[in-house]
Protein backbone atom coordinates (compact mmCIF):
# COMPACT_ATOMS: atom_id res chain seq x y z
CA UNK A 1 0.00 0.00 0.00
CA UNK A 2 1.38 3.42 -1.00
CA UNK A 3 2.00 6.47 1.16
CA UNK A 4 -1.09 8.27 -0.19
CA UNK A 5 -3.37 5.33 0.65
CA UNK A 6 -1.86 5.12 4.13
CA UNK A 7 -2.68 8.80 4.65
CA UNK A 8 -6.22 8.30 3.33
CA UNK A 9 -6.82 5.53 5.85
CA UNK A 10 -5.61 7.77 8.66
CA UNK A 11 -7.99 10.57 7.62
CA UNK A 12 -11.04 8.31 7.26
CA UNK A 13 -12.96 6.68 10.11
CA UNK A 14 -12.59 2.94 10.55
CA UNK A 15 -15.61 0.61 10.43
CA UNK A 16 -16.62 -2.97 9.71
CA UNK A 17 -19.31 -4.58 7.57
CA UNK A 18 -21.72 -6.52 9.79
CA UNK A 19 -24.49 -7.29 7.29
CA UNK A 20 -24.89 -7.63 3.54
CA UNK A 21 -28.29 -8.34 1.98
CA UNK A 22 -29.44 -8.37 -1.65
CA UNK A 23 -32.57 -6.19 -1.78
CA UNK A 24 -33.28 -6.71 -5.48
CA UNK A 25 -31.46 -7.85 -8.60
CA UNK A 26 -29.29 -4.72 -8.66
CA UNK A 27 -29.34 -3.30 -5.10
CA UNK A 28 -27.46 -4.37 -1.98
CA UNK A 29 -27.99 -3.31 1.61
CA UNK A 30 -24.69 -2.85 3.44
CA UNK A 31 -24.64 -2.33 7.23
CA UNK A 32 -21.50 -0.82 8.73
CA UNK A 33 -20.60 -0.54 12.40
CA UNK A 34 -18.16 1.97 13.87
CA UNK A 35 -17.61 3.48 17.30
CA UNK A 36 -17.80 6.96 15.70
CA UNK A 37 -21.47 6.51 14.74
CA UNK A 38 -22.73 6.79 18.31
CA UNK A 39 -21.81 10.47 18.68
CA UNK A 40 -22.19 11.80 15.13
CA UNK A 41 -24.37 14.90 14.72
CA UNK A 42 -26.55 13.29 12.05
CA UNK A 43 -29.06 15.07 9.81
CA UNK A 44 -31.20 12.99 7.40
CA UNK A 45 -29.63 13.44 3.99
CA UNK A 46 -26.02 12.92 5.08
CA UNK A 47 -23.67 10.93 2.86
CA UNK A 48 -20.50 9.05 3.64
CA UNK A 49 -17.38 8.94 1.51
CA UNK A 50 -16.47 5.27 1.46
CA UNK A 51 -13.15 3.75 0.44
CA UNK A 52 -14.00 1.08 -2.14
CA UNK A 53 -10.63 0.56 -3.84
CA UNK A 54 -8.08 0.88 -1.07
CA UNK A 55 -5.32 -1.69 -1.46
CA UNK A 56 -5.97 -2.25 -5.16
CA UNK A 57 -3.03 -0.79 -7.02
CA UNK A 58 -4.69 -1.13 -10.43
CA UNK A 59 -7.39 1.38 -9.43
CA UNK A 60 -6.66 5.10 -9.90
CA UNK A 61 -6.55 7.14 -6.71
CA UNK A 62 -9.53 9.29 -7.78
CA UNK A 63 -11.67 6.14 -8.07
CA UNK A 64 -10.87 4.71 -4.66
CA UNK A 65 -13.56 6.71 -2.81
CA UNK A 66 -17.28 6.86 -3.57
CA UNK A 67 -20.14 8.76 -1.86
CA UNK A 68 -23.26 6.94 -0.63
CA UNK A 69 -26.43 8.11 1.09
CA UNK A 70 -26.94 7.07 4.69
CA UNK A 71 -30.22 5.19 4.47
CA UNK A 72 -30.60 4.68 8.23
CA UNK A 73 -28.63 5.19 11.42
CA UNK A 74 -28.80 3.33 14.74
CA UNK A 75 -26.67 5.19 17.28
CA UNK A 76 -27.39 2.74 20.09
CA UNK A 77 -25.97 -0.17 18.10
CA UNK A 78 -23.43 2.06 16.32
CA UNK A 79 -24.52 1.13 12.78
CA UNK A 80 -25.45 2.83 9.52
CA UNK A 81 -27.19 1.27 6.52
CA UNK A 82 -26.45 1.94 2.86
CA UNK A 83 -28.44 0.82 -0.21
CA UNK A 84 -26.05 0.58 -3.15
CA UNK A 85 -27.35 0.22 -6.71
CA UNK A 86 -25.03 -1.62 -9.09
CA UNK A 87 -26.34 -0.44 -12.48
CA UNK A 88 -23.22 1.57 -13.19
CA UNK A 89 -20.94 -1.48 -13.15
CA UNK A 90 -18.24 0.87 -11.84
CA UNK A 91 -15.80 0.34 -8.98
CA UNK A 92 -18.48 1.03 -6.36
CA UNK A 93 -20.85 -1.49 -7.93
CA UNK A 94 -18.13 -4.13 -8.03
CA UNK A 95 -17.29 -3.42 -4.41
CA UNK A 96 -20.94 -3.79 -3.35
CA UNK A 97 -21.22 -7.12 -5.15
CA UNK A 98 -17.97 -8.59 -3.82
CA UNK A 99 -17.57 -7.16 -0.29
CA UNK A 100 -17.99 -9.56 2.60
CA UNK A 101 -19.22 -9.27 6.17
CA UNK A 102 -16.55 -8.74 8.83
CA UNK A 103 -14.46 -6.77 6.34
CA UNK A 104 -12.82 -3.55 7.54
CA UNK A 105 -13.91 -0.36 5.75
CA UNK A 106 -12.87 3.29 5.87
CA UNK A 107 -15.26 6.23 5.53
CA UNK A 108 -15.82 9.91 6.25
CA UNK A 109 -19.03 11.84 6.87
CA UNK A 110 -20.18 14.28 4.19
CA UNK A 111 -23.01 16.71 4.95
CA UNK A 112 -23.79 18.32 1.58
CA UNK A 113 -26.93 20.39 0.96
CA UNK A 114 -29.46 17.72 -0.03
CA UNK A 115 -30.81 17.49 3.50
CA UNK A 116 -34.08 17.28 5.39
CA UNK A 117 -35.99 20.58 5.34
CA UNK A 118 -39.33 20.48 7.14
CA UNK A 119 -40.26 24.13 6.53
CA UNK A 120 -42.72 23.39 3.69
CA UNK A 121 -46.31 22.14 3.89
CA UNK A 122 -46.20 19.82 0.88
CA UNK A 123 -43.40 17.95 -0.87
CA UNK A 124 -42.74 16.34 -4.22
CA UNK A 125 -40.06 13.62 -4.38
CA UNK A 126 -38.64 12.80 -7.83
CA UNK A 127 -35.84 10.35 -8.52
CA UNK A 128 -34.62 7.05 -9.89
CA UNK A 129 -33.42 3.86 -8.24
CA UNK A 130 -30.05 5.38 -7.32
CA UNK A 131 -31.80 8.04 -5.20
CA UNK A 132 -34.45 5.85 -3.58
CA UNK A 133 -32.80 5.27 -0.20
CA UNK A 134 -31.94 8.96 0.11
CA UNK A 135 -35.52 10.06 -0.58
CA UNK A 136 -36.76 7.38 1.82
CA UNK A 137 -34.74 8.78 4.73
CA UNK A 138 -35.95 12.33 3.99
CA UNK A 139 -39.58 11.17 3.84
CA UNK A 140 -39.24 9.08 7.00
CA UNK A 141 -38.11 12.08 9.03
CA UNK A 142 -40.74 14.54 7.84
CA UNK A 143 -43.58 15.20 10.32
CA UNK A 144 -46.62 13.01 9.64
CA UNK A 145 -48.85 15.97 8.82
CA UNK A 146 -46.75 16.94 5.80
CA UNK A 147 -48.21 16.15 2.38
CA UNK A 148 -45.84 14.08 0.22
CA UNK A 149 -46.28 13.27 -3.48
CA UNK A 150 -43.78 11.23 -5.46
CA UNK A 151 -42.51 10.05 -8.82
CA UNK A 152 -39.86 7.37 -8.37
CA UNK A 153 -38.92 5.53 -11.55
CA UNK A 154 -36.79 2.75 -12.99
CA UNK A 155 -36.72 0.79 -16.22
CA UNK A 156 -37.62 -2.36 -14.23
CA UNK A 157 -39.99 -2.06 -11.27
CA UNK A 158 -38.83 -5.39 -9.84
CA UNK A 159 -35.57 -3.70 -8.83
CA UNK A 160 -37.34 -1.32 -6.44
CA UNK A 161 -37.18 -2.07 -2.72
CA UNK A 162 -39.14 -0.98 0.39
CA UNK A 163 -37.84 1.43 3.00
CA UNK A 164 -35.79 0.19 5.95
CA UNK A 165 -38.97 -0.14 8.04
CA UNK A 166 -40.70 -2.22 5.35
CA UNK A 167 -43.00 0.59 4.17
CA UNK A 168 -43.47 1.71 0.56
CA UNK A 169 -44.55 5.37 0.81
CA UNK A 170 -43.71 6.33 -2.80
CA UNK A 171 -45.38 5.75 -6.16
CA UNK A 172 -43.19 3.75 -8.53
CA UNK A 173 -43.20 4.21 -12.31
CA UNK A 174 -41.61 2.20 -15.09
CA UNK A 175 -39.67 4.74 -17.18
CA UNK A 176 -36.45 4.84 -19.24
CA UNK A 177 -33.33 6.84 -18.41
CA UNK A 178 -33.70 10.64 -18.50
CA UNK A 179 -37.54 10.56 -18.78
CA UNK A 180 -38.12 14.31 -18.72
CA UNK A 181 -41.34 14.31 -20.72
CA UNK A 182 -42.76 11.29 -18.90
CA UNK A 183 -42.03 12.87 -15.51
CA UNK A 184 -43.54 16.21 -16.54
CA UNK A 185 -46.72 14.42 -17.61
CA UNK A 186 -47.03 12.81 -14.18
CA UNK A 187 -46.05 15.78 -12.06
CA UNK A 188 -48.44 18.39 -13.50
CA UNK A 189 -51.57 16.90 -11.86
CA UNK A 190 -49.61 16.32 -8.64
CA UNK A 191 -48.70 19.99 -8.44
CA UNK A 192 -52.39 20.89 -8.46
CA UNK A 193 -52.90 18.71 -5.37
CA UNK A 194 -50.07 20.26 -3.35
CA UNK A 195 -51.15 22.68 -0.63
CA UNK A 196 -49.46 25.57 1.17
CA UNK A 197 -45.73 26.19 0.80
CA UNK A 198 -44.29 23.66 -1.66
CA UNK A 199 -40.88 22.02 -1.98
CA UNK A 200 -39.43 19.53 -4.46
CA UNK A 201 -36.53 17.09 -4.07
CA UNK A 202 -35.04 15.94 -7.39
CA UNK A 203 -32.25 13.34 -7.43
CA UNK A 204 -30.53 10.73 -9.58
CA UNK A 205 -29.83 11.27 -13.29
CA UNK A 206 -28.04 14.61 -13.72
CA UNK A 207 -29.83 15.28 -17.00
CA UNK A 208 -33.23 15.10 -15.35
CA UNK A 209 -32.04 17.21 -12.42
CA UNK A 210 -31.02 19.99 -14.83
CA UNK A 211 -34.22 19.79 -16.90
CA UNK A 212 -36.57 19.82 -13.91
CA UNK A 213 -34.65 22.50 -12.05
CA UNK A 214 -35.09 24.73 -15.11
CA UNK A 215 -38.80 23.83 -15.33
CA UNK A 216 -39.53 24.71 -11.72
CA UNK A 217 -37.56 27.97 -11.88
CA UNK A 218 -38.47 29.22 -15.34
CA UNK A 219 -41.92 27.77 -15.99
CA UNK A 220 -43.37 27.71 -12.47
CA UNK A 221 -41.34 30.60 -11.02
CA UNK A 222 -40.49 28.69 -7.85
CA UNK A 223 -37.91 30.22 -5.55
CA UNK A 224 -34.57 28.39 -5.51
CA UNK A 225 -35.09 27.60 -1.82
CA UNK A 226 -38.08 25.46 -2.81
CA UNK A 227 -36.02 23.33 -5.22
CA UNK A 228 -33.49 20.80 -3.94
CA UNK A 229 -31.50 18.84 -6.52
CA UNK A 230 -28.76 16.23 -6.27
CA UNK A 231 -27.26 14.55 -9.36
CA UNK A 232 -26.17 11.10 -8.19
CA UNK A 233 -24.80 10.09 -11.58
CA UNK A 234 -24.10 11.27 -15.11
CA UNK A 235 -23.83 8.91 -18.11
CA UNK A 236 -20.94 10.97 -19.52
CA UNK A 237 -18.89 11.18 -16.33
CA UNK A 238 -17.22 8.73 -14.01
CA UNK A 239 -17.53 8.89 -10.26
CA UNK A 240 -20.12 11.66 -9.96
CA UNK A 241 -21.69 11.65 -6.49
Amino acid sequence: MGIVETLIKKILEKGRIVEKLKLSESVYKIRITSKHIKDVDFTPGYFIRLGVGIGQEEIALKDKVRSYSVWAIDRENETIDLAIATHSRGIGAVWAETCQTDTEVHFKWKKGNFLLDDSADSYLMIGDLSALSHLYVIKRHLPEEKQVESIIYNHDLSEMFPDIDGSTPFRFFEMPENPAEEVLTELRPLLKKMQGRKMVYIAGDSRLCVALNKYFRKELNWDTKQIKTKPFWNPDKKGLE
